[in-house]
């Protein structure tokens, strides 16, 4: 005899920690801003335009914004340029379109959704957000991960055994205030003096290929910067061919915040007609052609970005892929993070794939988590996205590498260091004989913010810089 069971509750009728609504994509009104009160559909959709109308300084902002902006907005923002700003301004329209789309046109309310608004805080920091008593961390440096040192030829850091980063380019289209290339990448500003490459595009191109040639165990190529959104597209083109001239090289990814902050530049013809000549060849020769790009918040997922990735799956590249930088304030929590993701995956076809703790760079300690806090944002959202597209929380560690965030070996919560392991060696390791046998043994050192310690570990830190 066959029991009748009872209907079993849906889950959706539980009071869920996180409840899913779809919601639909939508380009903000930029005609909402004085200065753009004018510019036409066809203007918005322009490349060239948005390159153009960048905003670079506070002039320019105060002639986009007239008086929705209160003066106290300005002051703060000026003094953080003066005194802790590691990179210039650099907001596209498209951009900047994306920040308090819905604070109508009272100053005081404008003003407070812009304090208040994620992408601004990111891409337009004032000094109210640094952190007053640990701006930087004690072990913060300018280039917090040591690519220069890994350099193997100017602009290529083979870190990993199978994998280089070709860094073709020293600029973007925007400029993001945690940078963690922010040593070398962009305008210098009135705290940082930045290092600049040296050689000819066409002589440091011709070194990676010729590296790479003599190196068969690399099969993977990240093209990145700065953003190759503003390498000219036919040097970047050649480039990629090279590349895939190479039998070796099976992953070729490039990186571009732009897909997101500057997606005309990614449906202009001359673009998208290039970029499915390199897809085509990458199918045909058996490489996988992905793109990697670097969205933070939901507000910047908007119908011109999920064109701008569609079209380049249309013309063939495999996968566009978001690697995003976990910030507090910005999108540290389980809400912000799944928001994040079912847009990006749901409504734009890109893929959630890593968030990186935020680097151990100068002035960035307010945006940063601990390791915990990172953990505990990975178990929050677990269980709801497919897990294909259940993004991964890496710490990046200086001298180790990407590191899910409970790969660590040992962690002292009192203290924030967190210490870890690694299971090859880098380029650092194979210059010096000594540390080689020393290097898969050692444990590594991370840092966790050290407001987000209990007061015994913020009294040691503190007694320890005096």
């Amino acid at each position: 005899m066959t029991a009748i069971q009872e209907p079993v509750t849906p889950a959706a009728a539980f009071d869920q920690p996180y409840e899913y609504a779809r919601a639909e994509l939508a380009e903000p009104d930029w005609r909402r801003f004085p200065g753009w009160h004018d510019v036409t559909d066809a203007e918005w959709r322009d490349a060239q335009w948005q390159r153009v109308h960048c905003v670079r300084n506070v002039k320019q902002l105060r002639a986009l914004m007239g008086d929705l902006l209160e003066e106290r907005f300005y002051d703060d923002l000026l003094a953080d340029q003066r005194e802790l700003a590691t990179m210039s301004m650099l907001l596209p329209p498209q951009m900047l379109n994306t920040m308090a789309p819905t604070a109508g046109t009272d100053p005081a309310k404008v003003t407070e959704a812009f304090y208040a608004d994620p992408i601004r805080r990111y891409m337009l920091p004032v000094k109210s957000d640094r952190d007053a008593t640990w701006p930087s961390h004690p072990h913060s440096e300018r280039d917090s991960l040591h690519e220069a040192e890994m350099w193997v030829v100017e602009g290529l850091t083979h870190r990993y055994p199978t994998k280089v980063l070709a860094e073709m380019i020293s600029t973007c289209p925007q400029y993001c205030g945690h940078c963690t290339r922010m040593d070398l990448v962009g305008n210098s500003t009135e705290t940082v003096e930045k290092h600049k490459l040296t050689l000819k595009p066409v002589d440091r191109q011709d070194a990676m290929i010729a590296y790479l040639k003599k190196t068969p165990g690399v099969r993977d190529v990240v093209v990145s910067g700065g953003d190759v959104a503003n390498v000219p597209w036919p040097q970047l083109e050649s480039f990629l061919m090279r590349l895939m001239d190479i039998d070796t090289v099976r992953d070729i990814r490039l990186a571009t915040k732009a897909l997101a902050a500057l997606p005309q530049h990614w449906i202009q013809p001359k673009v998208v007609e290039g970029l499915e000549r390199v897809a085509v060849t990458a199918q045909r020769r058996g490489v996988n052609l992905a793109i990697h790009t670097h969205v933070n918040h939901a507000q910047s997922v908007t119908p011109l970005v999920a064109e701008a990735a569609q079209t380049a799956l249309n013309v063939g590249v495999r996968d566009v892929r978001n690697q995003g930088v976990l910030m507090r304030g910005v999108n540290a929590t389980p809400a912000a993070l799944l928001d994040l993701c079912f847009a990006l995956q749901g409504e734009a076809n890109i893929l959630p794939y890593y968030f990186y703790m935020c680097d151990l760079i100068p002035n960035a300690e307010h945006w940063r988590v601990s390791v915990w806090e990172a953990q505990e944002l990975q178990h929050a959202i677990m269980g709801y996205l497919p897990g294909y597209a259940t993004p991964r929380i890496v710490c990046d560690v200086p001298y180790v590498g990407k590191r899910w965030v409970h790969q660590l070996a040992e962690y002292d919560r009192e203290l924030g260091i967190s210490y870890w392991t690694k299971n090859y060696l880098t380029s650092v390791d194979r210059a010096d004989a000594e540390d080689r046998g020393e290097a898969l043994q050692r444990r590594y050192p991370y840092y966790d913010p050290i407001t987000t310690l209990p007061e015994a570990g913020q009294t040691w830190w503190a007694n320890r810089s005096r």
